[in-house]
């Protein structure tokens, strides 16, 4: 049920975006478990990726963890409020991820209700990056962490959708990557209400 670490070494990170579309997020705190199912997603394309944080090859304190093998989280903070989770894909040195955009709950949903103060049947408690973070009680501390582990790891419950119900587009919030901009790698879920804005075809 868990994906296996060698599940996130594949160096495809376009396909990776769109494979982990219905897959379920979990997270382990303090014993309450909560999990997802991801419906929204962004490939980043390392070094060659004018909107990826290691583009150019750039390693910082914050960006090394884009540089360890596939099977890891990274974690950061945008705009000094929101906490945005992405999956650490591809090999050693070939710093790929996928940010999760978007998440349906599915389990301990009380739980995300009062870490976001509203009602799970408002796509809003886990639409957008920030708020499926927050829903998931994911912050900072959660960098770096194995994706095979028991704080937070990711499993396949059969649930896939056909490529016809899987809608490609440009990223959002990347307008400084220029032309990578433009890239139609943002993947979500034809029809999910818990996808973020733009969510039409």
């Amino acid at each position: 049920m868990k994906l296996p670490r060698s599940y996130y070494s594949n160096q495809d990170v376009l396909f990776l975006a769109q494979d982990l579309l219905g897959k379920v997020l979990f997270t382990k705190i303090n014993g309450e478990t909560t999990a997802g199912i991801i419906v929204e997603t962004e490939a980043y394309f390392g070094v060659k990726d004018k909107a990826s944080h290691a583009y150019g090859g750039r390693r910082t304190d914050r960006t090394e963890t884009l540089y360890s093998h596939g099977g890891v989280s990274y974690v950061y903070l945008c705009y000094g409020i929101h906490h945005l989770f992405n999956v650490v894909t591809s090999v050693q040195d070939d710093p790929h991820a996928v940010l999760v955009r978007a998440i349906e709950p599915l389990i301990g949903k009380e739980i995300m209700e009062l870490r976001r103060n509203m009602s799970a049947s408002k796509p809003s408690i886990s639409a957008g990056p920030g708020s499926a973070a927050k829903a998931l009680g994911i912050d900072r501390t959660f960098n770096k962490k194995d994706l095979d582990g028991h704080e937070i790891w990711i499993e396949d419950h059969g649930i896939s959708y056909p490529q016809s119900e899987i809608i490609a587009g440009p990223r959002i919030g990347v307008a400084y990557a220029q032309e990578d901009a433009l890239l139609p790698w943002r993947f979500f879920v034809k029809g999910n209400k818990y996808v973020s804005k733009p969510n039409k075809v």
